[in-house]
């Protein structure tokens, strides 16, 4: 049993001085993947630095007119606030997907994103791990490597981002604010995660004892054409082998706005802007989504165990445009006849 010590912050900077002042420390909020990975001997921190009692857990209306998530709003409070469901239906979706009730119910929108990858050989301290001990290697490369990605990889790293709320985040252009010993800044949410390039142990580009405060969501939402396309081995919690948030703004059957992002397929979630574009403009059809998910696993390399997840990548985005199409919209019933997506 590894021994710490605790404090009980009950403001912001409170909490910053507090981690700043013990070595070896982290935040602790809902705690559903900290916990677990201090059970493991993965995390061994000697000081955790309380936040239960910090005021973040409103989720109110933004300067911006988007939407302010607090970070310690619970998971399950922000899928089923009133205007989360109305106006961003495809986050509320998403978060829904993900875990269990009793998960959901203690895991935080904050804590959601610092999540780290279940890869099995990071968990498992007798293989080597450059996410885990940055150096030593990385057991996935060669290795059993099904649930690994397949785009944005390196040479030190192939593990994949766990989280479904992020995907949603990602397509919806979230911007996350933090509090560190420097002040407050915002960061997008797209710079928010790193690939793992040469430093796989570096999951996000928070600075030293930073502290994510909110996440603020723009007034465009999405509200009439979105989906989450979550496939998995059991459809219970279970963590993604392919996700994808789709969300698509129409005219008509011409599509006048698109955003796509992936989730199991890299070490972040995946935002495919390149595809995104080739939509804008086209009517919505199969054909159209076949040649976005062509774009979309344009570069993706598979390690063998995963290949598989390059096709289902493809079929899984044109399932989830259609889907996101077909909501509000009669299409010509020829478009997606003998499909197969």
């Amino acid at each position: 049993m590894n021994s710490f010590t605790l404090t009980q912050a009950t403001a912001i900077d409170e909490a910053l001085r507090d981690k700043a002042s013990h070595d070896n420390s982290a935040y602790l909020g809902g705690g559903t993947n900290l916990i677990d990975l201090m059970k493991e001997n993965v995390a061994r921190p000697t000081h955790l630095t309380s936040l239960h009692k910090l005021p973040l857990s409103q989720i109110e209306r933004a300067p911006d007119g988007g939407l302010r998530l607090g970070a310690l709003a619970t998971n399950a409070e922000t899928a089923y606030h009133p205007e989360v469901e109305k106006h961003y239906p495809l986050l509320s979706q998403t978060i829904l997907a993900g875990a269990t009730p009793q998960l959901r119910n203690m895991a935080t929108d904050g804590g959601n994103l610092m999540q780290r990858t279940r890869c099995y050989y990071f968990y498992d301290l007798a293989t080597p791990c450059n996410k885990r001990e940055p150096g030593t290697g990385c057991s996935a490369i060669g290795g059993y490597n099904r649930i690994h990605a397949i785009l944005g990889a390196s040479e030190q790293c192939i593990a994949t981002h766990p989280s479904d709320m992020c995907v949603a985040l990602a397509a919806l252009e979230a911007v996350v604010q933090v509090s560190g010993p420097d002040g407050e800044r915002r960061i997008k949410f797209e710079d928010f995660h790193r690939l793992p390039g040469e430093r796989p142990e570096l999951d996000n580009t928070l600075q030293p004892g930073e502290l994510i405060t909110a996440v603020d969501l723009p007034e465009k939402g999405f509200a009439k054409h979105f989906t989450y396309l979550k496939l998995r081995d059991r459809t219970s919690y279970a963590f993604a082998a392919v996700s994808v948030a789709a969300a698509l703004e129409l005219d008509g059957n011409t599509i006048r706005e698109a955003r796509l992002a992936l989730g199991g397929v890299a070490h972040k979630p995946w935002r495919s802007k390149e595809a995104e574009a080739l939509l804008v403009g086209r009517p919505a059809t199969v054909e159209t989504f076949r040649q976005a998910a062509d774009q979309v696993v344009n570069g993706a390399v598979g390690q063998g165990s995963n290949d598989f997840k390059i096709e289902l990548a493809r079929r899984a985005v044109v399932r989830a445009l259609k889907q996101a199409t077909e909501m509000n919209y009669e299409l010509d019933e020829n478009a997606f006849l003998n499909s197969n997506p």
